[in-house]
């Protein structure tokens, strides 16, 4: 039955055939899109952390996040489950949309994009503590999310748990790793802005360009 729940959900999510919109979508997918968050990111916390032992502890928490995340789901979890993806599902081929042939690699669950754009989003949101940060993140996370599920290369109950994995990682890494070795510092709100508004001019700039 939820089997049958996820595959149901997926066709439901899954490309219409639009060409020009599934162009966007394959190129919003793509983690090099967004380097230019990243570098955002970056510069928000070298600027607001001088002192080196807290940027180094920041940058430390960050890499820590992201061991446990790609560790744990590509090195352990998806080898050991070995689910094949929707778009390389026998029974599934001719009914989910692939679009310009992009099936992805690997295994399916639970989900990479999932687990690490969540990863990165509750990190920061905790980090900064700010309201603009945070839902700026979280939208870009929940956005690629649905990517994944538009070009039909994750189930469902993948994004699900990669989600809640993104999710527990960053703050199990803030609470017992970086919040006991960092004193709360406001960030600059330009910084902030900058970093927030990168999401919505990104797709923006990506649309205007199909």
């Amino acid at each position: 039955m939820l089997s049958q729940l996820d595959r149901t959900l997926l066709l439901a999510l899954n490309s219409a055939g639009n060409t020009s919109f599934d162009h966007v979508v394959l190129v919003l997918t793509n983690g090099l899109t967004w380097i230019p968050l990243y570098f955002a990111l970056l510069y928000m916390v070298v600027r607001n952390n001088r002192e080196p032992h807290r940027l180094l502890h920041v940058i430390l928490a960050i890499g820590i996040c992201m061991l446990i995340s790609n560790g744990l789901d590509n090195g352990i979890v998806k080898p050991m489950v070995g689910r094949l993806r929707p778009s390389m599902e026998p029974s599934l081929r001719g009914i989910v949309n692939l679009v310009s042939g992009y099936t992805a690699s690997g295994y399916s669950f639970f989900s990479a994009h999932a687990c690490n754009t969540f990863t990165v989003a509750v990190f920061f949101s905790l980090l900064t503590k700010n309201r603009f940060i945070s839902i700026s993140l979280i939208g870009w996370a929940l956005f690629n999310c649905w990517t994944r599920l538009y070009l039909g290369v994750h189930y469902p109950s993948d994004i699900l748990v990669g989600i809640i994995m993104g999710i527990l990682i960053p703050i199990g890494v803030y609470r017992f790793y970086l919040s006991p070795r960092l004193s709360y510092d406001n960030y600059r709100p330009i910084d902030t802005y900058i970093v927030a508004s990168i999401f919505p001019l990104t797709i923006l700039v990506v649309v205007l360009a199909f």
